[in-house]
C-alpha cells in the first residue's frame, strides 16, 4: 500500500451523523433564523443567510412559511437539491465553528491515520459530502486535537473525481495521486463502492460499523471485510 483513500460516514464516522446531527442540526437553525428574515428577499438586505435563500425556486421566497415548508419537504424526502446542500453547508459551517457541532471520528480511525502517517502513507479522502464539508468535519472532530486535517494529503467528491460507485472515479482519482491503482487501499463500508474501486484495480477493504445497513448475503463473507481500522499497520 502506497496510498490509503477514506470514505467518511460508516467507515471513520457513525453513518449516522449526518442523519441523526447535521440534518437536524440545519433544519433547527433555519426554522430559528428564516422568521427574522424580511420576505420577499432583495439582493441589498445585509442578513448573511440571504445569498443563500435566494437560491431557492422563485415560488418558495416569496414568504418565510413558504420557504420553510419546503425545506422541510426537501428534507423529509432526503432530496438532495444543490440549493438546499448549499444551505444546509452555511449552516453546518456555522454550528462547527461557535462550538454547537462536532465531528465523532472513531478513535481507532484516528490511531490508524497516524500509524499510515508514520510510515509516510499519504492518506486521502473520498466522500459523496463536498470538499468543503469533509474540511469542515475533520477541522472540527470530537477529539484531541479537534483540528486533524494535518493528516490528509487531499480531499475528493463528486464533483472533482466523479460518482464513487463508477470505475473511472476511481481511475481519475489514481491518476490524481500519482500512485499506481493496484497500490492504493480504499475504506468504505458501501459495496457498490468497493466493487467499483477493484474494477479499476484499487485494493479495497469494506468496513463494517455499528449503525451501518446491512451488507447483501453475497458481501458477508468478502475475505476485505474488517469491523475496525486495528489491522492497518
Amino acid at each position: 500500500m502506497r496510498a490509503a483513500v477514506f470514505d467518511i460516514e460508516g467507515t471513520v464516522c457513525p453513518i449516522s451523523f449526518v442523519k441523526d446531527t447535521l440534518f437536524p442540526y440545519a433544519l433547527k437553525k433555519v426554522h430559528e433564523l428564516v422568521p427574522g428574515v424580511k420576505f420577499p428577499l432583495t439582493t441589498d438586505q445585509e442578513d448573511p443567510i440571504v445569498p443563500y435563500l435566494r437560491q431557492f425556486p422563485d415560488e418558495y421566497t416569496a414568504s418565510a412559511e413558504a420557504l420553510l415548508n419546503h425545506v422541510d419537504d426537501l428534507t423529509a424526502r432526503d432530496v438532495k437539491a444543490p440549493y438546499l446542500k448549499s444551505l444546509q453547508g452555511y449552516l453546518w459551517k456555522f454550528g462547527y465553528e461557535c462550538g454547537e457541532i462536532k465531528a465523532p471520528v472513531y478513535a481507532d480511525a484516528l490511531a490508524a491515520f497516524r500509524r499510515l502517517r508514520e510510515q509516510s502513507i499519504p492518506i486521502f479522502i473520498y466522500s459523496s459530502g463536498s470538499v468543503p464539508a469533509q474540511k469542515l468535519l475533520f477541522s472540527h472532530c470530537d477529539s484531541d486535537p479537534s483540528d486533524v486535517t494535518p493528516m490528509f494529503e487531499d480531499y475528493f467528491d463528486t464533483v472533482n473525481a466523479g460518482p464513487k460507485t463508477e470505475q473511472s472515479s476511481y481511475r481519475l482519482i489514481a491518476e490524481k495521486v500519482g500512485v499506481p491503482a493496484q497500490s492504493i487501499m480504499f475504506f468504505s463500508d458501501n459495496p457498490l463502492e468497493i466493487q467499483a474501486a477493484r474494477g479499476a484495480n484499487w485494493q479495497a477493504t469494506l468496513v463494517v460499523r455499528p449503525g451501518n445497513a446491512p451488507l447483501p448475503d453475497e458481501w458477508s463473507k468478502d475475505s476485505s471485510l474488517v469491523y475496525n481500522l486495528d489491522h492497518l499497520p
